[in-house]
């Protein structure tokens, strides 16, 4: 690793050269540091905005999952059979789908062998459940905070082997000479003069680890230190893939947090208030009976994600009559595990279908309120919440629908390289999901996708492109770029926050689980002009804050891109499905809510397109693509040897 000083329009600005830059410090940023190391490319290094930020260390559920190749009991299973099932989430491409299988028992055993303390039998089989679009009971966990505990037990291995990290720096541009990526130049958070202000890495290959693309809501679970990049990737020219899929669920607002798994299945009351502080529980004026009501809600606990499929007739009609409470009606929407439903002593668990009956039954929990419900079942659901300030014993829970994650992300090949040369993406950065995913399996995506680019650098990991001398040359018109917007928007006023916040709340209004197609082109005109005009419009009065408007700059070419993905899904006939709902006059409505909204459900007829969409120079392309078939795998045995001792099959 070589450290330098150039001098750029009288500006000193820090160059580092390496063979790798890893871009991010969650469980995929830091597992790509590690396997780089592990395959051979030494000199390699990771940037991050911060060590403890990033939704791979700050997020979970009451039991996170992970998801891997089962490997207890009597489920048979397979890469096949695995990928099959990745697959069927419909708008995924074979290949990947394949390779996240393939890798799935390697990299949950890196992890085991790391310290992350998963639960075994007396014989040694890592015990498993089934979670969401989950057939073969796959899914483990270590508690609330599995993919912290990845994330430390990674991190643990990275300082002992001395892979360096560069804190407090914020990627603001990637560098290219030509089509390929040679670098990035990032913004030192902590710079207090225009000497500090910028660092540049001229790397032959880059990792982008940073995580979904937080920013662009305002109502979401993400926690508060992420962010996410991919706003400077799109203006990189990466395509973005499937970006009209998330995921969306009911959470907490403060903290941030998932309220899934034994959070509804212990039946709490749901409570409105309106701006006088008057409460309502408002659930059961929808439902025929008590019954109904409290089994949807047990129901919705392991159907967390709100699903389009499951509103008519299912647990996702919760999510929707939180999300009228909170955003239509504008009332405040709580969780109260201190008191039964309607003031009952006791709930009617005989009326409660069977699903929710026998699960109560079994775990010896028909009795008391939520709050000793949730503490006898699981105490460490109550911990969590404890840890973070709140104790559900005294007060209730704020709660709204909010954005969990995103399925799509950049376009990737099957090593997760871009189609950018020498720029991959790994972790939820990366579009390697569809429309539906088992719960769990991102943190598999994650361990994965990291170790796949990984390998494919070590193989052909050498970029002449990145010649020291020629990136002196190309970076120089991003640092002309970068000194004079940070000229213009430093200032005295300081308007940052309200613009984002701004810009957040009209992408929850148009394009959230709830989308009104005909609202997109004026959303996403009042995006382009803003970042049309930023360096007019965008006031910073500390150079301290400078990484605030980076991070809105970020977001509005995001909220663009996918504003331009939800039209040109709806141009192509697309309809609601996944975890958003597309109103339509000429749709069905639910019951009780006909003068709210109607939606037509998706038939199908997309399930196997891949539309992508490119941002350069203001302007949007699309495509579109059918998916990669899934490989058949396996393969005759001498025939596969003789091709790994020759090329370990990496091309």
């Amino acid at each position: 690793m070589n450290e330098t000083t150039i001098i750029y329009n009288g500006v000193s600005v820090k160059k580092i050269t390496l063979d790798a830059l890893v871009i991010g410090t969650g469980a995929a940023g830091y597992n790509a540091a590690l396997r780089l190391d592990d395959y051979g490319v030494c000199d390699v290094a990771i940037v991050t905005e911060g060590i403890k930020m990033g939704t791979s260390r700050n997020t979970g559920s009451d039991k996170q999952t992970y998801y891997k190749m089962n490997l207890c009991a009597d489920y048979p299973d397979s890469p096949k059979a695995m990928a099959q099932d990745f697959f069927n989430g419909k708008c995924v491409d074979g290949d990947i789908a394949y390779a996240e299988a393939a890798l799935s028992v390697m990299s949950f055993l890196h992890l085991c062998e790391l310290g992350v303390e998963f639960p075994v039998n007396r014989y040694g089989e890592y015990v498993g459940y089934k979670t969401d679009h989950d057939p073969r009971a796959r899914a483990t966990s270590v508690g609330p905070l599995t993919s912290k505990m990845m994330t430390e037990c990674l991190e643990k291995e990275v300082n002992k082997r001395k892979i360096k990290v560069f804190d407090q720096l914020q990627i603001i541009e990637f560098i290219k000479n030509g089509d390929t990526c040679v670098g990035v130049l990032c913004l030192n958070k902590a710079s207090r003069s225009e000497n500090e202000r910028f660092v540049l890495f001229n790397s032959k290959n880059t990792v982008l680890a940073t995580g979904g693309p937080a920013g662009i809501y305002s109502n979401t679970v993400y926690p508060i230190g992420h962010h996410g990049a991919s706003g400077i990737a799109f203006e990189a020219g990466v395509k973005g893939k499937n970006l009209t899929e998330w995921q969306y669920g009911l959470a907490s607002t403060s903290p941030r947090w998932n309220v899934s798994g034994t959070y509804m299945q212990v039946l709490p009351r749901f409570v409105s208030v309106d701006s006088e502080g008057n409460e309502y529980e408002f659930l059961n004026d929808y439902f025929s009976s008590l019954g109904e009501c409290l089994s949807k809600v047990f129901k919705k606990g392991y159907e967390w994600p709100f699903d389009c499929k499951k509103v008519l007739s299912g647990s996702s009609i919760i999510d929707l009559l939180v999300f009228r409470e909170s955003v239509m009606k504008c009332r405040r929407v709580y969780l109260d595990f201190r008191k039964n439903p309607y003031g009952l002593d006791e709930l009617p668990y005989n009326e409660l279908e069977a699903e929710a009956r026998e699960y109560l039954e079994n775990a010896h929990a028909c009795f008391g309120t939520p709050l000793e419900r949730l503490q006898f079942m699981n105490m460490p659901a109550y911990d969590l919440y404890l840890s973070k300030g709140v104790d559900l014993e005294k007060e209730m829970l704020e709660i709204a629908l909010c954005a969990q994650h995103n399925n799509g992300g950049l376009d990737i090949d099957m090593w997760w390289q871009t189609n950018v040369p020498n720029l991959f993406a790994c972790g939820e950065v990366a579009a390697s999901h569809g429309v539906y995913r088992p719960g769990g399996s991102a943190l598999n995506a994650g361990q994965v996708g990291s170790t796949r680019c990984a390998q494919f650098i070590s193989k052909h990991g050498e970029n002449d492109k990145a010649d020291g001398e020629i990136f002196d040359q190309v970076s120089k018109k991003a640092l002309e770029k970068h000194l004079s917007l940070t000229r213009a928007i430093l200032g005295n006023d300081d308007n940052v926050l309200a613009l984002t916040e701004k810009y957040q709340r009209l992408m929850d209004e148009v394009a959230g689980p709830i989308r009104n197609a005909s609202k997109f082109d004026e959303a996403q005109k009042e995006f382009l002009s803003a970042f049309d005009s930023f360096d007019e419009l965008v006031k910073i009065n500390k150079e301290s804050r400078l990484w605030l408007a980076y991070r809105l700059r970020d977001a509005l070419i995001g909220e663009m891109m996918y504003i331009e993905a939800m039209k040109v899904y709806i141009k192509a006939g697309g309809k609601s499905r996944g975890s958003a709902i597309y109103t339509s006059n000429s749709g069905t409505a639910p019951e009780k809510m006909e003068d709210v909204f109607r939606f037509e459900l998706d038939d199908g007829a997309l399930n196997d397109k891949i539309f992508e969409i490119t941002f350069e120079e203001g302007t949007f392309t699309s495509g579109e693509r059918l998916v990669r078939p899934l490989p058949e795998g396996g393969g005759f045995f001498e025939n596969v040897w003789r091709d790994y001792r020759e090329t370990k099959n990496i091309y």
